[in-house]
């Protein structure tokens, strides 16, 4: 299973173009014994849409969380505090 916790929650908004969009991803274990990316995105204060990819190890699933948040980061997404997520990110 993981040894680490990998969870991470960015947004990017841009007011003049009524944009405001979040983009979440974490690494999990599975009941399996796999290790699965969690990938949720939408516009802030929805649900927005999850998709799960299931890897065999916990290095694959890592290396597409770190370049799914580098493409992120280049399109504008940035960190916000945990008590601004708090209270914008939508209930699971």
């Amino acid at each position: 299973m993981n040894r680490q916790r990998y969870r991470l929650y960015i947004e990017r908004r841009d007011p003049d173009r009524n944009m405001a969009r979040f983009y979440a991803l974490a690494i999990e274990g599975t009941l399996f014994g796999q290790t699965c990316l969690i990938r949720r995105w939408g516009r802030i204060g929805s649900r927005g849409r999850t998709v799960q990819h299931s890897f065999d190890s916990e290095r694959e699933a890592v290396g597409l969380f770190l370049e799914l948040l580098r493409a992120k980061k280049l399109r504008g997404y940035r960190p916000i505090s945990a008590t601004h997520h708090a209270k914008a990110a939508p209930p699971d």
